[in-house]
């Protein structure tokens, strides 16, 4: 009689167990689960902060742009490319128109430069397209360090889903097989012993 009352207690002490055992193993992947949304968050936080970076950068780059092809635009004469050339491109003597002498038939007296006045306008061109290629430059270099630290978050963020997906680490993987493996062996010396 005192064997039965030990199998019965070794079958309740097998159900507790192993409804502590599911217990446990639930309370882990809930906290696996709630491990990835906070990484989720957290990743889809910086992607929006790098994007919104990245439109502030394109749409300050199109108003650099749209300010550099305005000055284009407007400094066509040689008088205004020699007074506003120096603000663009520094020199090492100033560029300074200089006026022939008059001739008693001629209308006016033409101005000319040291550099022939019909270069001015490529050379003030050039220069700005120079500003707006580092300006292009600039924000590309930048674009590129924020897709580098979305790719490494992304990639971050699926390697954790896959370990979560496959149950964890090898290690926790590994104790929860044993786990089982041993509860599964009670289970069964106990079908066993109760079936003698």
């Amino acid at each position: 009689m005192l064997a039965k009352y030990w199998i019965h207690f070794a079958e309740l002490a097998i159900a507790i167990v192993l409804a502590l055992a599911i217990y446990f193993s639930w309370r882990a992947d809930r906290r696996d689960r709630a491990q990835l949304a906070s990484e989720l968050a957290a990743t889809k936080q910086l992607l929006t902060a790098a994007d919104a970076r990245q439109h502030d950068r394109d749409a300050q780059l199109a108003q650099t742009l749209a300010t550099l092809a305005a000055e284009k635009r407007t400094i066509v004469t040689p008088a205004q490319i020699v007074r506003d050339l120096p603000s663009q491109i520094s020199l090492p003597s100033p560029i300074v128109l200089q006026t022939a002498p008059s001739l008693p038939n001629a209308p006016a007296p033409q101005a000319n430069a040291v550099i022939p006045a019909e270069d001015l306008k490529p050379l003030y061109d050039f220069t700005i397209d120079c500003k707006a290629c580092q300006a292009k430059l600039v924000t590309a270099q930048s674009d590129l360090t924020d897709e580098r630290q979305k790719t490494t978050a992304l990639t971050r963020e699926r390697d954790d889903a896959l370990r979560i997906a496959r149950g964890g680490s090898a290690w926790r993987r590994i104790t929860r097989a044993a786990k089982w493996f041993f509860i599964g062996a009670a289970a069964g010396a106990v079908a066993a012993k109760a079936a003698h």
